[in-house]
C-alpha cells in the first residue's frame, strides 16, 4: 500500500475532495502474517472485509497485478458496493495460467510432495514461495473459463505491452469474459507491469478520475 500507485491516487483522490482507502492483504506489505499462509480466498476475504468494516457507499475497486484478480471476486461478493472497476496489469487466474502452467514437472512434484515450491522472481532473490495450498485454493476462484458476471458497472484495464510477468492479452480474456459491455481496455505499448513512470500513473488516475463526482 505503501507504491507508487497506491499513494498517486490516494493524492489524486483528496485532491478531488474524496475518500481513499489503501491496504496491504494478510501476508504483504505492513500487514501482519506469512505469504505462505495466504490463499486467493483469503486475500478476497480481506477485501470483502474492508468494504464491509472501512467503507460505506458504492467504492471504485482498483486492483494491480494479484490485485486485480482480488477486485473482481469483491466485486462479485458485493455487487452493491461496487462504482466502478479499474484493473491495473491485471492477473486472474494466474495462480492456473501462469504458476502451474509455468512449473515443469520437477517444480510440480516437489509441490504436491512438499507442499511448496520458491518460483524465482525479478523482485526478490529467494523467489516467492508458491504452496499446494495457493494453487488448489486458486482453481476454485477460476473466472476466465466462462461469463463472468459482474455486477453491470464500468470495468477499465489498463495493461503494458512490455510485461514480462503477466501477459497483456490476459486483460483481453478478461474484457472477452466480463458478462455485460461497459469494458475498455487501455494497452500501454512501452508499459511494464508495474506501470509506475509518471505518465503510466497519469493514465491511471484520470482512469479513476472519470467516476468522481
Amino acid at each position: 500500500m505503501t507504491g507508487s500507485k497506491a499513494t498517486a491516487l490516494e493524492a489524486y483522490a483528496q485532491s478531488r475532495g474524496h475518500a481513499f482507502v489503501r491496504f496491504d492483504y494478510q501476508g504483504h506489505g505492513a500487514s501482519s502474517g506469512a505469504f505462505r499462509d495466504g490463499t486467493i480466498g483469503t486475500w478476497a476475504d480481506d477485501a470483502v472485509a474492508i468494504l464491509d468494516q472501512v467503507t460505506e457507499g458504492p467504492q471504485i475497486l482498483v486492483g494491480s497485478s494479484m490485485g486485480g484478480w482480488i477486485m473482481l471476486l469483491a466485486a462479485l461478493a458485493r455487487p452493491d458496493r461496487v462504482r466502478a472497476l479499474v484493473g491495473i496489469a491485471p492477473a486472474p487466474d494466474f495462480t492456473e495460467r501462469l504458476m502451474w502452467a509455468g512449473m515443469n514437472g520437477d517444480a510440480r512434484a516437489t509441490l504436491m510432495r512438499d507442499g511448496e515450491w520458491r518460483r524465482p522472481s525479478l523482485y526478490d532473490d529467494a523467489g516467492y514461495p508458491i504452496t499446494r495450498a495457493l494453487i488448489e485454493d486458486g482453481r476454485r476462484h477460476l473466472l476466465l473459463n466462462g461469463p463472468i458476471a459482474l455486477p453491470p458497472v464500468p470495468v477499465r484495464l489498463i495493461h503494458g505491452q512490455r510485461d514480462p510477468d503477466v501477459p497483456w492479452r490476459t486483460s483481453l480474456d478478461l474484457a472477452a469474459a466480463v458478462a455485460h459491455e461497459d469494458v475498455r481496455v487501455t494497452l500501454v505499448k512501452d508499459g511494464d507491469h508495474r506501470l509506475s513512470t509518471p505518465q503510466n500513473l497519469d493514465l491511471i488516475t484520470h482512469t479513476v478520475g472519470e467516476f468522481l463526482d
